[in-house]
């Protein structure tokens, strides 16, 4: 498989997303809960975007978070975050020009307490040292690279966190897919008559329903939500798994190995386990490869409809959903960037799929 240059950039892509979900918040500009930080006053702006903030300390003090609640969920941020144009201190104060929009500025004033402390209170320092100290650490430049959403969210943050929802969804969703798959086709495929004729005619009857409206009556049934896509998605991929586990299963169990294993005493259950499925991974793994780019796209479909991820959890799906009448306004690009991510994201496991496929190829 090494070979074939595609199969390995595709193996590239999906090894470089697994290390983006799994570092999302560390890497993401905004690492707070599902990216969710909103600053209004910069909705839709375009990518490269640069503005000044000045960061004010919140009133209620904000728990530390430890490496892996971090890592898992995120930290919520001690500061918050307003938009400035120009800024100055005057006394025991700081006078800012508050960003509004490109034409529009407001004159606020903070007292010095009240940015550092986040509440009025007396100085615990003299004056000059809170200025100073203000200056570096609160006074900071923030670029947007992927511009922001209609929320003044940061996409780029919320690109880098979305992609754990389309892998976890690939993910759960093969390995429903392959339990009930492999299953089911095996037992068709070595038992035959009777219990392969129950099989097939559920296969038929699940095949006979759209994909999308099979997802929609498993979604309306478990509920919204993060799981529950999960599941929906997985429940209806496993029927292209069983046909082609039954065949393959069919042509092994009248081979001379699975003959001699019958002669030895074997069970059926060891058969199957030991000798047949072992035999047939190949076809396994290029059509759990298939599906999991299935999956992604079937989950970013329910996403954009409003039956999958719910906000304000990102994905690819829903950040297209909430972007999308940009298209033909100023700023495209806020919904193209999820469109491209997921793009590549099926090329690359089609691509990995092909190079599968031709490698486990006996007969090339």
């Amino acid at each position: 498989m090494l070979r074939n240059k595609g199969a390995v950039a595709g193996l590239g892509l999906i090894t470089l997303a697994v290390l983006v979900s799994i570092t999302a918040y560390w890497i993401a500009p905004d690492s707070t809960p599902y990216a969710n930080r909103m600053v209004l006053e910069i909705s839709g702006q375009r990518p490269g975007f640069r503005i000044t903030m000045l960061a004010l300390q919140k009133e209620r003090t904000v728990p530390q978070a430890g490496f892996f609640e971090r890592l898992l969920y995120g930290r919520e941020a001690p500061l918050t975050y307003v938009p400035v144009r120009k800024w100055r201190f005057a006394g025991n104060g700081i006078v800012v020009q508050k960003y509004v929009d490109e034409e529009t500025v407001i004159a606020e004033h903070y007292s010095l307490a009240k940015v550092w402390y986040g509440r009025e209170q007396p100085l615990q320092e003299p004056a000059e040292v809170i200025r100073q100290r203000i200056a570096e650490e609160r006074i900071i430049s923030k670029t947007y690279w992927l511009g922001t959403d209609r929320f003044g969210r940061d996409i780029l943050s919320r690109l880098l966190v979305g992609t754990r929802v389309s892998l976890s969804v690939g993910c759960i969703a093969v390995i429903i897919s392959l339990s009930i798959g492999v299953l089911l086709g095996a037992l068709a495929g070595y038992f035959r008559g009777r219990t392969d004729d129950v099989v097939m005619w559920l296969i038929n009857v699940i095949w006979s329903v759209p994909t999308l409206l099979l997802v929609f009556a498993i979604t309306l049934a478990l509920g919204k939500g993060f799981w529950q896509v999960f599941i929906a998605v997985g429940l209806t991929m496993w029927v292209q798994v069983a046909r082609i586990i039954r065949g393959q299963v069919m042509a092994l169990r009248e081979l001379q190995f699975v003959e001699a294993a019958r002669a030895l005493g074997y069970g059926h259950g060891r058969i199957i386990a030991r000798h047949i499925l072992p035999n047939i991974m190949g076809p396994v793994m290029v059509v759990a490869a298939g599906n999991f780019a299935t999956a992604i796209v079937v989950e970013a479909g329910l996403s954009f409809l409003g039956v999958g991820v719910q906000p304000p959890q990102p994905s690819w799906g829903l950040m297209i959903k909430e972007n999308y009448n940009f298209i033909i306004t100023h700023n495209p690009l806020l919904a193209l960037a999820p469109g491209v991510a997921i793009m590549l994201m099926v090329l690359a496991f089609n691509l990995l799929g092909n190079g599968l496929r031709d490698a486990m190829d006996v007969r090339g």
